[in-house]
């Protein structure tokens, strides 16, 4: 499933086979939560360059769920995409809708934030509705402690997460065959907040299970920054170097890029598309194609500015008939114009909206690009 092409120090250039298609890495998921990604459709998303997309097991699980996606055929083909996907247990939910849930050893029960429907998600019902979602990649039901928490609910959090992830992986094994299926991928998370030796623990624990990949969780999750790198890197460094390492959730390009200088595969964020519909966009110093990026693998932190934040909706912006940034190569920046989008903002049009995402998802693409055309044989 994974053969990784090159290496420069720790910065990994690696391959995904999956059912429905090549993913190279390093690369960026889009968030399509729900079964889209915010403003765009399928086409739009996939004329930008994304190979693979996220979507969300316990969103799903409300609506359509399990049945009415078992009627529409899975995921692929209810949203018309044809590549690989990627989707989260529904283990973050527990911790971002805590205030609406109960945890217990078996599994956790939500008080739908739809309905108030109560809901009890195990580590069996997490695989089940993810073998029927049809993921390429399915992901581990686990437990995740506040970037806050006190050291010993990081440790509850992680030995849990450490059984669920058994239980996980006997339910998979089980699925898969009653399936008559060998298609689908289990990845682990590693927990243990941002403490190295629970992380050691978390390490050690899933690789006697074993996965078909490695996932570095509970981090930004509002910890430190510096805490989050020290961690990132103290479990790439204990990985296996066969099996591709995903980084969930974050985070802010600078961030991206120094993860993969310390050997991460694949990450996921909302930063994009969130900050896009507000009306922040990512503009390059430079022409991408002309930025070394393997300077950071010799770890240099902060890593030199590459990029800037525009903020379309000021004042700046109004009279401006530029493009939003002359190196980019997305349909926004070949169309449209600070002007433009900053009115499009001011009146209250969707279309701003649509227009900014395709600028910032086309942004974090294009880096990944770069970062893989850094590290070559």
């Amino acid at each position: 499933m994974f053969e990784l092409l090159a290496t420069i120090g720790k910065t990994r250039r690696g391959r995904l086979t999956l059912p429905h298609g090549v993913v190279e890495t390093p690369c960026f998921m889009p968030i399509a939560t729900k079964g889209a990604v915010k403003t765009l459709s399928s086409a739009d998303v996939e004329s930008l360059g994304a190979s693979v997309l996220l979507s969300n097991t316990y969103h799903l699980l409300l609506r359509p769920g399990m049945d009415g996606m078992k009627k529409l055929g899975g995921l692929h083909s209810l949203m018309n995409w044809d590549r690989p996907i990627l989707t989260d247990s529904g283990g973050y939910q527990v911790f971002s809708l805590a205030k609406l849930n109960k945890t217990t050893e078996d599994g956790v029960t939500f008080q739908s934030h739809i309905d108030g429907k109560r809901i009890h998600l195990t580590p069996e019902l997490s695989m089940q509705m993810q073998q029927v979602i049809g993921s390429d990649i399915m992901m581990q039901f686990d437990d995740v402690a506040a970037g806050d928490s006190t050291r010993e609910r990081y440790e509850e959090a992680m030995e849990r997460s450490l059984r669920w992830a058994a239980r996980c992986k006997k339910e998979f094994s089980n699925t898969q065959s009653l399936n008559h299926s060998t298609t689908q991928s289990l990845f682990a998370i590693v927990q243990g907040g941002t403490h190295e030796d629970l992380r050691q623990r978390s390490l050690e624990g899933l690789l006697d299970i074993g996965f078909d990949g490695y996932a570095i969780g509970g981090l930004s999750v509002g910890e430190k920054r510096e805490d989050a790198y020290r961690i990132a890197e103290f479990v790439c460094d204990r990985l296996p170097t066969d099996k591709p390492r995903y980084f969930m959730g974050g985070g802010m390009p600078e961030e991206i890029v120094h993860y993969v200088s310390i050997g991460v595969d694949m990450f996921d964020c909302v930063i994009p598309t969130r900050n896009a519909r507000h009306g922040t966009l990512f503009v390059w110093n430079q022409d991408p194609s002309t930025i070394d990026f393997t300077l950071t693998t010799n770890y240099q932190l902060p890593i030199p500015p590459f990029y800037r934040k525009l903020n379309i909706t000021a004042e700046p912006s109004q009279f401006d008939t530029g493009p939003i940034d002359p190196f980019c190569d997305c349909l926004t920046c070949k169309t449209t114009s600070r002007a433009y989008l900053r009115h499009l903002f001011s009146v209250g049009e969707m279309l701003a909206m649509r227009l900014a995402t395709i600028h910032n998802l086309r942004f974090y693409l294009r880096l990944m690009e770069a970062l893989r055309a850094s590290v070559v044989e």
